[in-house]
């Protein structure tokens, strides 16, 4: 099959699955209602280059609307231990249907039904459901049948996940992240205004003398800075000790970017994955990917970037974005963005927050670099996660 043109290039929102303890196991890739074939657009996407390796570890959900008219030919080039079929229940009720999904997961490829299905998930050889359990669990005898991961949709709250953990579910996925305990947002008085302090500085690009005297009264954050350069991702020879040799390593412009996106690894004391943090990561690397695809310089690029990774910080704080703006040197173009989502790097960042066609053609962005920026954000936020 020859390539589709630029414009009817599929525009995907990849949703983030997580398991109970925040961490990101799977992607589900919902396709936009001009995409036609929801499956044939995810094989379009799935074929460039090097994207299995870019997502991975993480599985990729598919959908399959239409399972009759799925084809053993079509699946040849998704690797069965990376990706999960996504069956509507109301599909999977024609034998004709049951016989042909059972024969695939025989081959070693997994199936997901969307619903409950009853025994007809067994008869399709289905492993696990996919369920908006947002408000009502669905009967325990249908998370009992199959073997999982259950996946339960629509979870608005660490609490809400707490509920479907006890009845059955593993992996999860909602806007929780955007909703965290009251106890733990913003920490006390203290610690908050030592952030905002922090922020200050490496927004005004201050001496990394004056990092360090603040480094040294949060130790959460210093534990993770030298958690970070001394992990994998830099293979040093020699491990780090100090602020210091951070900075040599890190250099001026990487340390104030991994800085901004610890402020998001510190403010879980409870051992779990801050969900805020691969966010702000995916937020920024896009930012900063499409102002380079757009012919930004340097500076419009690192603004950006902040833009991407700051825009969550009213969530992370739990505070109005009226009063950070207010406590920060920020550049304008940077306030208006994230006070107004005005200007051209406010109209990004609201194109990053949820992107449709209309945007995209204003913004003067095709939908292949929109998906190139997708992937190379969500790769740079999967390693983020793994290595802080």
């Amino acid at each position: 099959m020859s390539a589709p043109e630029t414009s009817m290039f599929p525009l995907v929102e990849l949703q983030a699955v997580s398991n109970p303890h925040n961490e990101w196991v799977a992607l589900t890739f919902e396709l936009s209602a001009d995409s036609g074939d929801a499956f044939q657009a995810a094989l379009t996407l799935l074929k460039t280059p090097d994207v299995f390796a870019a997502l991975a570890p993480l599985d990729c959900i598919l959908p399959v609307a239409n399972p009759a008219q799925l084809e053993l030919s079509q699946l040849s080039e998704l690797p069965p231990n990376r990706v999960v079929l996504r069956v509507p229940a109301a599909a999977c009720s024609e034998i004709p249907v049951q016989k042909k999904l059972a024969g695939y997961a025989d081959a070693g490829y997994r199936i997901m039904i969307e619903g409950v299905a009853g025994m007809a998930a067994t008869l399709c050889g289905a492993r696990s459901l996919m369920v908006d359990a947002a408000i009502v669990m669905p009967p325990v005898l249908a998370l009992v049948a199959q073997p999982g991961p259950h996946l339960a949709t629509g979870m608005g709250s660490e609490h809400r996940i707490a509920e479907c953990v006890k009845a059955g579910f593993s992996w999860f996925s909602g806007d929780f992240a955007m909703h965290p305990p009251q106890d733990t947002t913003a920490g006390d008085g203290t610690s908050r205004k030592r952030l905002l302090a922090l922020l200050g500085l490496l927004a005004r690009d201050a001496d990394s003398r004056e990092l360090e005297v603040l480094l040294k009264q949060d130790p959460a954050l210093s534990y993770h800075l030298l958690k970070l350069v001394n992990s994998a991702a830099f293979a040093l020879s020699s491990p780090i000790h100090s602020f210091g040799q951070a900075i040599n390593v890190l250099g001026r412009r990487q340390l104030q970017r991994w800085l901004q996106l610890l402020l998001y690894a510190r403010q879980q004391d409870d051992g779990m994955a801050n969900p805020l943090l691969p966010l702000a990561a995916v937020r920024a690397s896009q930012m900063e990917a499409l102002s380079k695809a757009l012919g930004w310089e340097r500076d419009q690029q690192d603004m950006a970037f902040v833009a991407g990774v700051f825009s969550l910080l009213d969530v992370l704080l739990d505070m109005p974005m009226t009063e950070i703006v207010a406590a920060l040197s920020l550049d304008l173009d940077v306030v208006m963005a994230l006070l107004d989502r005005a200007g051209p790097l406010g109209e990004l960042l609201a194109l990053v927050e949820r992107h449709d066609a209309a945007g995209l053609d204003k913004a003067g962005i095709d939908r292949e670099t929109y998906w190139g920026a997708q992937l190379q954000a969500y790769h740079w936020a999967i390693q983020v996660s793994r290595n802080i």
